[in-house]
């Protein structure tokens, strides 16, 4: 017992905001956030459940700190080259991290007080995009459009009822055997000529829909004007 002691106060002499950060991320990222629980993490770092609370000052809190560590591996977009390499790059980045991480896609844009690491990003963003000459209105479309996509589709990817690994063809088979497959013509055929081919790999959708979506706001952009940004071009 007295050992014991001793190695539980020399570990919440170890202990730091960093340390139990570390840890928190180690375990949503294998277990999910619900495994996230303050007493499954003092266990986990071989200390009582209340030293945690010198560190963090509640679940909100660590998630906050969670929240901000990833919005700190994605970084800001660069100022050199043009906006839309720069938007590129960001967009990517942050696809790679929810990849990492894939308990924050949720609460990436969810936080009341976020850290400084999330207010930097979104500052930078703005920034990037007010620098291009597009509108502060024209900023928050392009933004909310760009991220609206980039959630979307690392939600959408999480959530695919198939993995890499998986035969895409028997999960699409069983998923349609209840059917007439006569009834669905053009599904089979999508999933036949196009997602049963080798080397197909949903994830690569990414970047052709980014491509896009920058491609078309980058026609809302008038070289020296800001005003005529401020609409998306008449369909």
């Amino acid at each position: 017992m007295a050992t014991r002691a001793i190695h539980e106060a020399e570990s919440r002499g170890r202990l730091s905001r960093e340390r139990v950060l570390d840890a928190a991320m180690t375990k949503a990222d294998t277990a999910g956030l619900e495994a996230v629980t303050m007493r499954q993490l003092a266990e986990s770092l071989h200390v009582a459940p209340m030293a945690l609370y010198r560190h963090v000052a509640n679940k909100d809190d660590l998630v906050d700190a969670m929240v901000d560590v990833v919005f700190g591996e994605i970084g800001v977009p660069s100022g050199g080259g043009d906006w839309k390499s720069a938007m590129r790059r960001r967009a990517i980045a942050v696809r790679d991290a929810l990849a990492r991480h894939r308990w924050a896609i949720g609460l990436m844009e969810s936080r009341r007080t976020p850290g400084p690491a999330n207010l930097r990003h979104h500052d930078a963003v703005i920034g990037r995009l007010r620098a291009a000459g597009f509108s502060i209105a024209m900023a928050a479309h392009a933004y909310s459009a760009l991220d609206s996509y980039i959630y979307g589709f690392a939600l959408t990817k999480l959530n695919l009822p198939f993995g890499a690994s998986d035969d895409v063809g028997d999960v699409a088979e069983q998923m349609l055997r209840p059917f007439p497959i006569k009834d669905y013509p053009n599904l089979v055929e999508f999933i036949s000529e196009h997602v049963m081919q080798p080397g197909y790999e949903y994830g690569d959708e990414f970047e052709y829909g980014l491509d896009l979506i920058l491609d078309a706001l980058d026609q809302t952009v008038a070289p020296g004007s800001e005003t005529s940004s401020d609409r998306l071009p008449e369909r």
